[in-house]
């Protein structure tokens, strides 16, 4: 009998909701589960996406080519972008019964930036294959994501290397 897939929910505002989440996908790759890593408001380009990509059985979904910060994106843009965000999650869908872990990264932020479809990350998440695991990430997640999930583990900023005015680091942020 298959094991019961619940939701995972990495929110908050400190470093490392990504991170964890990976590693989760890791653990479960490691166990010859079938791993599916989608990234919402990403390009694609991380460290750990790069290692995910040669794994087996890890489907890594395509990401936007470009991506603006979404403050820094024309109407025109962020339309083009809930129209791929909301075409990726249809596709993770369709795929759902051939997943054992379902990784949405950065799904939070999509959704409270109003550049994913919430009634339709709602419904999948309620509507899942009963042993699919789902793991989202981000912050401020809404309501409805609080609510279905059955983990939620929030990671607090608490000092951040940013204030001090250091950028973002190749193979350490991103």
């Amino acid at each position: 009998m298959k094991q019961p897939g619940l939701i995972q929910l990495y929110c908050g505002d400190g470093k490392g909701k990504t991170s964890a989440a990976v590693g989760q996908c890791l653990r479960a790759a490691g166990h010859g589960l079938r791993i599916g890593v989608l990234q919402f408001l990403k390009d694609g380009s991380s460290g750990e996406i790069a290692v995910l990509r040669t794994m087996k059985n890890v489907t890594v979904f395509p990401a936007m080519e470009k991506v603006k910060f979404t403050f820094a994106m024309t109407a025109e843009e962020k339309a083009e972008t809930r129209r791929f965000n909301d075409g990726l999650l249809a596709r993770a869908a369709a795929a759902a019964d051939t997943l054992d872990v379902l990784l949405l990264d950065e799904v939070c932020a999509a959704v409270s930036t109003g550049l994913l479809d919430e009634e339709a990350l709602l419904k999948f998440l309620r509507e899942k294959p009963a042993g699919l695991e789902v793991l989202l990430t981000g912050r401020d997640p809404s309501a409805g994501m609080r609510e279905l999930a059955d983990y939620i583990s929030e990671i607090r900023m608490v000092r951040h290397p940013f204030e001090q005015g250091i950028a973002a680091r190749e193979g350490i942020e991103w």
